[in-house]
């Protein structure tokens, strides 16, 4: 692969990476909701998700769902459901009150859940595959001795992922800290979920309408 192509594609990946976007009000929210374990997991959920892209770009998958716009279609209203079902729990959650075992630390077995959820939500977003497809082939080298394809795909792909999970890693573990320190007050706790329930739906509406 040609390096300044390589350099270049580090410079775009971080830009991207820094802009807010759903991925990164997505672990917001869950840090806000959950403190600094939530976020880090959050962050590592959304880059399995992108590993999977990868992999389906560099096998040709992702053209093959781009071209059929009824799988789009179909993506964006799983994904905008899981959304909505995601902000119903966190304010259903809210609505729990000050129960001992809310007020506590995250559990191991919400971690999985959560890790679960944040790879489930990056794979619902059509606008991944999109972007796939429409960012990385401007960065593939042609002619001789150039890497076949589907490697190189796999090659930037990877450096996307390790590019963006430090920007997303480092903003779960930010807002994750600040929220630790709030977390063990119930009415704070409370107020948090609630905000994180209305990130979710925000979310969920953006993707149900947003057609492009």
């Amino acid at each position: 692969m040609d390096p300044a192509l390589v350099v270049a594609f580090v410079v775009a990946a971080f830009l991207l990476s820094v802009a807010p976007g759903p991925d990164m009000l997505f672990i917001v929210a869950n840090a806000a909701a959950g403190g600094r374990r939530a976020g880090l997991v959050s962050a590592v959920g959304m880059s399995t998700g992108l590993a999977v892209h990868t992999v389906a770009a560099a096998l040709g998958l992702g053209a093959l769902i781009a071209a059929a716009p009824e799988a789009l279609a179909v993506i964006r209203v799983a994904g905008a459901g899981f959304l909505v079902y995601l902000a119903v729990s966190s304010w259903r959650a809210s609505r729990a009150g000050a129960a001992e075992e809310q007020a506590g630390p995250v559990k191991e077995r919400s971690l999985r859940k959560l890790y679960a959820m944040a790879t489930l939500t990056n794979l619902a977003n059509p606008k991944v595959v999109l972007f796939y497809l429409a960012f990385l082939p401007q960065f593939l080298s042609h002619g001789h001795g150039a890497w076949p394809i589907p490697v190189q795909l796999l090659t930037l792909g990877v450096v996307f992922i390790v590019v963006g999970l430090s920007v997303d890693g480092t903003v779960g573990f930010t807002a994750g800290s600040l929220a630790d320190k709030l977390l063990g007050r119930p009415a704070v706790r409370r107020r948090l979920e609630r905000a994180s329930s209305l990130i979710f739906g925000g979310l969920a509406v953006r993707l149900a309408l947003d057609s492009r």
